[in-house]
């Protein structure tokens, strides 16, 4: 087989596995929460989601008839034998899952509005690179960005003195606010950085770190574990219809920022958090480590 053609059938398995099934981390998470709940509708919805789950693996369809916006965050050897061509394939591959999953045509291309049919657009899929020297490895972490869950996303530039305090009140607000919208119990992922660019990127890839992991700063993981506490005393509960807990998880990223700024970027997952990881090595051997259990 052409190895191309080889790394993009990989690929296309690999979006149908993340549309179809949870990454194995927020699957327990939600096992965990929906044990914890003694309440009888956030019983009884919590059941609803395991049903829906299990429809979803039995049947092979996408888990949400929302299959999101595809976004690719790439961690590329700079001897990946196929690094040139890999950009390419994976817009192939994106078109071909379109229809193989299948996948909702989500993909509307601005100031016309026109729907391209395919998943395939200006920037879409996304995706972001980040270039690893000396390795023949590729790493990519892909998001299903939804239309709900992205509804609560936002950045800005803090004032001066409000510091991380109004780092706490700017997300606390936001899920009081915003956090019914996105389909609870919640992954929320906060960036912290200079502009509300950076602090934007950096709460999306904090989103795609596993539930149950903590940023390795001790001050940062003190922070998440706060916040999520916090966030729990709320009692969202699931799909927002109020329960024990609000969120599975407040994962933080940073970037040391300019003394006189402090950005803080907010990036929510919903109860089904589609997001995996796959390696890629340079024999086209490959391991889906995000879905282990799932398939």
């Amino acid at each position: 087989m052409d190895n191309l053609k080889k790394l993009k059938d990989i690929l296309v398995e690999f979006i149908s596995v993340v549309s179809i099934h949870l990454p194995d981390d927020v699957y327990h998470s939600l096992e965990a929460m929906a044990n914890k709940e003694d309440g009888r509708i956030g019983n009884e919805l919590y059941g609803c989601i395991f049903d829906n789950l299990e429809k979803a693996k039995t049947l092979g369809r996408p888990l949400c008839q929302d299959t999101g916006v595809l976004q690719f965050f790439i961690k590329a050897g700079t001897k990946f034998p196929y690094l040139d061509e890999l950009e390419e394939t994976i817009i192939e591959a994106t078109k071909e899952a379109t229809e193989k999953t299948p996948l909702r045509h989500n993909v509307v291309e601005c100031f016309t509005e026109e729907n391209t049919g395919n998943n395939v657009g200006t920037r879409a899929p996304f995706i972001e690179w980040e270039i690893i020297p000396h390795s023949d490895e590729l790493h990519i972490d892909l998001y299903l960005a939804g239309g709900g869950c992205s509804l609560p996303g936002r950045s800005k530039v803090l004032m001066p003195l409000e510091g991380y305090e109004g780092i706490v009140k700017y997300v606390f607000d936001t899920i009081v606010e915003w956090g019914v919208n996105a389909c609870p119990p919640l992954v929320v992922g906060v960036g912290i950085g200079t502009c509300s660019a950076t602090a934007a990127l950096l709460s999306k890839k904090a989103l795609l770190r596993p539930v149950g992991t903590h940023n390795p700063n001790p001050l940062a993981a003190d922070m998440e574990k706060r916040m999520k506490k916090g966030l729990d005393k709320i009692g969202i509960g699931p799909l927002g219809l109020t329960g024990k807990e609000s969120v599975q998880a407040v994962n933080i990223e940073y970037a040391a920022h300019h003394p006189a700024t402090l950005g803080v970027g907010i990036t929510v997952g919903c109860w089904a958090t589609r997001r995996g990881a796959i390696d890629i090595r340079s024999d086209l051997s490959y391991d889906i480590p995000s879905h282990k259990e799932a398939r």
